[in-house]
């Protein structure tokens, strides 16, 4: 694997925090560590509100039970089933909305190679797969 190459003046923080996407940094247990600015955009809870708690917090009640299962083999893994590859997946808003939500998934490593937890990059869906599924419900 390639470690990232930077300036080593480069502010990560800020980076992390600034990035319009939803970045979600959860441990091992699947505890929300890291949760920024794109991530309370997107799912309505604050930080303060998601730090601490379990990845249920935005995980459709129906879909956490595949999402733990696949989630502990990765954690055990070292690795995501799917590489890099940005799946749409279900999401909940704190309203209670149902969203659709393209996700980049990836595992988190210590230097000395322990699991240290997941990150995930994600952004809303919805429009883009509701005029999709409406596209090719006219069509069929």
């Amino acid at each position: 694997m390639t470690e990232p190459t930077a300036h080593p003046e480069v502010p990560w923080r800020r980076i992390l925090a600034d990035v319009p996407d939803a970045l979600i940094h959860a441990d091992v247990e699947g505890v929300i560590r890291a949760w920024n600015a794109g991530a309370e955009a997107l799912f309505g809870f604050s930080a303060a509100e998601a730090l601490g708690v379990s990845l249920d917090l935005i995980i459709p009640e129906r879909l956490r039970e595949p999402h733990w299962v696949a989630y502990r083999r990765a954690m055990a893994r070292g690795a995501t089933r799917g590489g890099a590859e940005v799946r749409t997946t279900r999401g909940t808003h704190k309203d209670g909305r149902k969203l659709y939500v393209d996700m980049s998934f990836g595992v988190v490593k210590h230097d000395d190679g322990r699991v240290l937890g997941s990150v995930a990059m994600a952004r809303d869906a919805t429009e883009r797969y509701l005029a999709e599924v409406a596209r090719r419900a006219a069509a069929g």
